[in-house]
Parts: C-alpha cells; structure tokens; sequence
C-alpha cells in the first residue's frame, strides 16, 4: 500500500515510477481523492467545534434566562448533528475510494530495476555451472513414468489436470528434497523453521498483496478460507499489527508447506509435467528487516537460495526481473532458474523480491527503533523480503533431469544420499 502523503509530496516521481511498470498516471486522481477525504474531515472537525461552542453558549443563554437564545443555540446544535452525521458518512465514503484506488496499485520499482515491458528486458546478472547437454535427454515425466514412480493419470482421475502422484523413490526424492532444504536454511543460515496454517482468512492474503489483484490466482473453500499460494502470506503476517523491537531484525523465518494456485493465467503452458501445478511443495524464506537492513538482506537471502542448487550441483543463472515482469508487491526481484537438460532451457526454480513498507502498510506491522539522546523514536513500518528457497518439485524436476543416465536411472546427488538412506542410484539399473 502507498502512502498518500508521500505521494502529495512526490506527485511527478511517483507517476514516473508508475510509467515504469506500464501504468498511466494516477497521482492527480489520488490527490483528489484524498482532497475530498480531507474536506470531509475539516467539515467533520468544525461542526464538532461548533457543537462544542453552541452547547457551552447554551448553558450561558439558560444562566442568563434568555429563553429565546438558549432555543436558537438549541436549534442550531441539532441542525449540526445532522450535517455531522452526512460529514461523517461523507469521509468514511472517501476514506475508503481513496483505500480502494490505494490497494490495486502495484509497488514501485528500484531505481536500478531494467525498465520494460515483460520478461524479454529482464538482465542477467550471473551463472553457476555449465549447463549440461546430454544426446539421450528425456524430460522429467518421460523418466519417471518409465520408472513406474510418477503417475499423472491417476491423479487426473483423483483431482483434474495439473496434478500428479509420486511413488517409491520419487516420492521420497522430493521429500529429501525439503528436509535438506529446510536443513540448510535453518542450521547452516540461521532461519527459524515454523509450521504454519495453510488456510488463512482474507486479511492475511489482502496483507501481502495477493487481495484483492490476484484473487483469480488461488482457491477458496466454502467456508471463506484461502488456501496458501505460498508461505510468504502466512510467514510474512507473523507480525501484522505488531509493534516489534529493533533488536530483534532481522527477523528470518522459512517453512516447507504444501501451496495451491490456480494456474487461471496460464492455460495451455506447461501442461505436461510437474513445472506448473495445482498444488506442490516450497521452502519459503521471509525476512523482517529495518529499512536500512533490506537491500543488504535481499543479496543475503538470494545467496541463501543459490546455495541449494549449488550444494545439488546444478547449473543455473540469476535474472534481474524487468519492471514489467515483477510481481504486485515487489520493489526489485532475482528469479534463478535452473537448467533442465531435458527441455534444453533454464527454468524458474526461485524467487526473491524485496517489498519495502509495501506490505507492511497493509499489515500495520512496524518496529520501535532504539532511542537516541534520551528520546524514543516513533514505531516505523518494517521492511518485507520473502524467496524461494526453493521450489521442492521444481528442484525434483532439475535433479531428474541432470542425473539421469542413459538407462533411464537417476543417480542422486551426494548432498541428498544422506536423507535417501544411502541409495546412490534410482531407478532402472
């Protein structure tokens, strides 16, 4: 959420940062907006005065014995209750127009975020490993079909499209998958591990952005639940309306949770496989960090997830997002994406954004910087960053593909041998 204030402000760089992401200027109709809200609260405040005023002068009129007076002051403050009343129906009306126009406009970018259109002005900023290329590369569902281990037709059978069911091997591949993730995140980079809901209420999805843009994108139960598109809504919402200390930032927090999204803008991509499903397993990464903290933490917390495919010895490369391929909340993202052999293309695997106070104005979540000279600073709104850390089926896929062996079997890395039982090699021998 923007700041109405900051906007007054800085009208022409706010329109400027706006025209980045391919919206037309809108700091004009948001003045005016917040103009009326303002109108309505001066008209409010000056019949409350008035009321004021009237109701002591009427007391002084009725001392006095001055009935004819003390009825015209009489008159006049229940003819001020009424306007009152319609000044207050007026400011709640404008206080929330200027809310809604506020809550659909995306985070402004970085200044040195690349300026374009989508995906195609994206930049890459570096690679790690040489991508593999193998003359006898299958894809991912080729591989664990022919094992037996990776059943799409059942699961079409259970629940639709864009599912699958995971057997034996695979299934516990894509387990060790999560347990080592959450492993090194936790005892190697110092995140605490939480078990969160999966349901949240909507002012937990409104909170990191997800309300009311891209309700399309996700599931809601009968009941008025949403089920999690990622951790990062309820990680993130740990500390909504809380007022937290400053020595406490900053705060990293990560979770291995099931996540469900609807895919409603992607039909017809990737409708083979495991890339894009209904539901599939993510390590997510949030930090709470204190303004000054954010920029050195996103560098942080991308580091943080390079260090899972590194550790898996796959070849991947970092993306500087574009202003026009970044996500609503985000002020600057890193996608990395991992190299699948089999489809002969690098792939997202991880995404790590920094928000700003964007969604720490929709939480209410602020901290209370420590005192200087004796005085105690006012609470300021943290900072949010949240990542990838990484994508649990997305990291199956890139595992099977460049581990795979021309007689069809997978060779596991030797980081997850230790969680595999000791196995070294899946599949066809």
């Amino acid at each position: 959420m923007h700041d109405i204030r900051w906007i007054r402000d800085n009208a022409a760089a706010f329109d400027t940062a706006l025209a980045s992401r391919g919206r037309e200027p809108l700091s004009s109709s948001l003045i005016a907006l917040d103009d009326a809200r303002k109108s309505a609260v001066s008209t409010l405040q000056a019949g409350q005065e008035r009321r004021n005023a009237a109701s002591k002068e009427i007391g002084q009129a009725m001392a006095a014995k001055d009935a004819a007076r003390a009825d015209a002051l009489k008159a006049e403050v229940a003819a001020l209750k009424d306007r009152m009343a319609e000044a207050e129906i007026a400011e709640k009306k404008a206080s929330a127009d200027l809310t809604a126009a506020l809550e659909v406009i995306p985070n402004l970018p970085l200044a040195e975020v690349p300026v374009g259109p989508d995906e195609s002005a994206n930049v890459e900023r570096h690679r790690f490993g040489a991508p593999k290329q193998l003359n006898f590369a299958r894809e991912h569902f080729e591989l664990g079909e022919a094992m037996g281990d990776m059943d799409f037709e059942t699961a079409a059978k259970l629940s639709g499209a864009r599912f699958v069911i995971l057997k034996k091997h695979l299934a516990r591949m894509e387990r060790a998958l999560g347990q080592f993730m959450l492993d090194l995140h936790v005892d190697t980079h110092g995140y605490t591990e939480v078990n969160p809901p999966v349901l949240v209420r909507d002012h937990v999805v409104y909170g990191t952005g997800q309300l009311p843009k891209a309700a399309e994108d996700m599931f809601q139960t009968r009941e008025g639940f949403w089920l999690t598109p990622t951790a990062e809504v309820t990680l993130t919402n740990l500390v909504r309306e809380t007022i937290v200390a400053e020595d406490v930032l900053p705060m990293r927090l990560t979770a291995c949770t099931p996540c469900f999204r609807s895919e409603a803008g992607a039909a017809g991509r990737d409708t083979r496989g495991m890339l894009r499903q209904h539901q599939f397993t993510k390590v997510e990464l949030v930090s709470i960090t204190a303004p000054e903290q954010s920029a050195d933490e996103h560098e942080r917390m991308l580091a943080c997830a390079e260090e899972v495919l590194k550790r898996l010895d796959l070849a991947y490369r970092v993306m500087t997002l574009s202003t026009g391929d970044m996500g609503f909340s985000a002020r600057k993202t890193y996608d990395i994406e991992v190299w699948l052999p089999g489809q002969k293309a690098f792939r997202e695997i991880s995404s790590c954004s920094v928000c700003g106070d964007f969604q720490a104005r929709r939480m209410n979540a602020r901290y209370r910087p420590k005192a200087t000279d004796n005085k105690q600073p006012a609470p300021q709104f943290v900072h949010t960053l949240n990542g990838s850390g990484t994508a649990v089926g997305r990291a199956l896929i890139a595992v099977m593909e460049t581990y795979q062996q021309e007689d069809g079997s997978i060779a596991v890395p030797a980081a997850l041998q230790p969680y595999m039982g000791g196995l070294t090699t899946i599949g066809r021998a």
